[in-house]
């Protein structure tokens, strides 16, 4: 593994995890680990229970069964002042229009009064130094392209210095080479400040490229897991489906 010695990653186990809304089950009973530091893949399908899954592990929703610890304490109370710190990198960039770059980074710090207002601007700085931001911090998120927007919302992930990030779709909506920029970032930040990944997408050259390990999931099961080279030769066929599928047109008539 790749993460720093003096990582601050916390670990995550999610046993037997069940989840349904309306009857239709969503998850069924979920299994894995991930280990402290480690950068952890959910792929899969439209609709396979990935952004559920997140939900679970964030505390936003409760299970229906089954239970997740983070750092050998269950979810919610993981989420609690004293518990592991986690953050949240959504799939909107989740900004808010009305604030400046470095506003909206420092929002959770400001809003708790955490520290007072030139720590805090110190800190913002700090962050989007580390994701290439610096001289954006007066922006306003509507003068920001989608790749930029993605990176402020790491820098907001990353002020709460956690031990726990969770990332939903991160290279949603980018263009190629800006969705291999994030990829990089996440595994720079991963390296610089140890913190524990999971990343949940349904792009394969991102998964395949960050992933310590990684497990494919289809309709709230987990079809294979391990690392990168295991799951390319998992013998499941609806893996291998996923991970051939491509884009043919049919050949022209003469």
């Amino acid at each position: 593994m790749n993460a720093a010695n003096n990582h601050h990653g916390v670990g995550v186990r999610v046993a037997g995890l069940r989840k349904s809304y309306g009857g239709q089950e969503v998850l069924r009973g979920l299994e894995f680990e991930v280990q402290p530091g480690e950068i952890f893949v959910l792929m899969g399908p439209s609709g396979s229970g990935k952004s559920v899954l997140l939900k679970q592990l964030i505390g936003l929703e409760k299970p229906d069964e089954g239970e997740i610890l983070v750092g050998g304490r269950a979810v919610p109370e993981a989420g609690s002042t004293n518990g592991p710190r986690m953050a949240m990198v959504f799939q909107s960039g989740a900004l808010l229009n009305s604030l400046t770059v470095e506003e909206n980074v420092g929002l959770y710090l400001s809003e708790h009064r955490l520290h007072p207002p030139a720590e805090i601007r110190r800190i913002v700085l700090e962050k989007l130094d580390l994701l290439g931001l610096r001289g954006a911090e007066h922006k306003l998120p509507a003068d920001l392209s989608g790749g930029m927007k993605k990176r402020v919302a790491i820098a907001r992930a990353l002020v709460i210095e956690p031990q726990l990030i969770l990332y939903d779709e991160p290279t949603s909506e980018l263009d190629p080479l800006i969705a291999v920029t994030i990829g990089r970032e996440i595994v720079a930040l991963r390296n610089r400040i140890g913190a524990t990944s999971v990343v949940v997408t349904h792009d394969r050259d991102l998964a395949f490229g960050i992933a310590d390990r990684l497990a494919l999931m289809r309709e709230g099961r987990i079809l294979c897991l391990g690392r990168p080279e295991e799951v390319r030769s998992c013998s499941d066929t609806t893996v291998q489906q996923f991970l051939n599928a491509d884009f043919h047109l049919p050949a022209n008539s003469p």
